[in-house]
């Protein structure tokens, strides 16, 4: 199993090209994985916290490592018939849980993991050399356990706590020095996240392996962020947010008297 699970590893890694973007639509249950799956443009499969969290009743922060491996195993479950990379939200790697998370995470089948360097036991962010080794850690069980090429998408929260796109750009060059695939950087200065002129200086920073969120109304587009020179793209809870929205609407409609 885990040589085979290696090959999908590297598959997923392959993927991540500066300048054609790996797209993923985030899910978040059973349903809308297998639903994305079977698109014959979805490439990948990926979570996001914020919307299994909500898919269970709770909010983000209140997602525990458990409830996230349980969504994981129904998700893994769903795509199996489609036989697609799996990368799941595993916000801060529940703190001193990170290798059993990891783990946990291989043995269902996950070749990657996002990876926030802010803490939500301690409210704080670890330190660059902190964050920078856990990525090490991770990629150091994965290795472990027969998948070297386990992919971690790094993400640095700075920007949306108030700091500087220099100490994102410093921890990023840390975490891709500790074997990230690539930086997910949250925040900034555009509407609802990285503007062009911030996206354009991190791609030169990160040699083109960023990451970043599309909002579907308004920001860059993905064509425009592919050609600044991305290299990873995901959507996190707006499908989720667009598939409530759309229930509530037919519901209206069908409890109108």
């Amino acid at each position: 199993m885990a040589t085979t699970l290696n090959t999908v590893a590297q598959t997923f890694k392959a993927l991540h090209k500066p300048g054609n973007p790996v797209i993923l639509a985030n899910v978040y249950d059973g349903i809308s994985a297998r639903t994305v799956a079977s698109l014959p443009s979805s490439q990948a499969i990926a979570t996001a916290s914020h919307a299994v969290a909500a898919s269970v009743g709770l909010d983000d922060d209140d997602l525990t490592l458990g409830e996230n491996l349980r969504a994981t195993r129904i998700i893994a479950s769903a795509i199996v018939p489609f036989n697609k990379p799996l990368t799941v939200d595993l916000q801060d790697g529940y703190d001193s849980d990170l290798e059993h998370a990891v783990k946990e995470l291989i043995s269902i089948g996950v070749v990657g993991i996002n990876l926030e360097d802010f803490s939500r036991t301690t409210n704080s962010f670890y330190t660059q050399s902190e964050a920078a080794d856990r990525v090490r850690r991770v990629l150091a069980v994965a290795n472990a356990q027969g998948v070297p090429d386990f992919v971690v998408n790094a993400r640095s929260d700075k920007l949306v706590h108030g700091g500087t796109l220099d100490e994102v750009i410093a921890r990023g060059q840390a975490y891709l020095a500790a074997g990230a695939t690539t930086v997910f950087v949250w925040g900034g200065s555009g509407r609802g996240g990285v503007a062009r002129d911030e996206v354009v200086k991190l791609v030169e920073a990160f040699e083109g392996r960023l990451s970043v969120i599309l909002k579907l109304a308004g920001g860059l587009t993905a064509r425009e962020l592919a050609d600044i020179g991305v290299a990873r793209i995901s959507v996190g809870p707006a499908l989720q947010r667009a598939a409530i929205e759309r229930l509530k609407e037919t519901a209206e409609k069908v409890l109108e008297f």
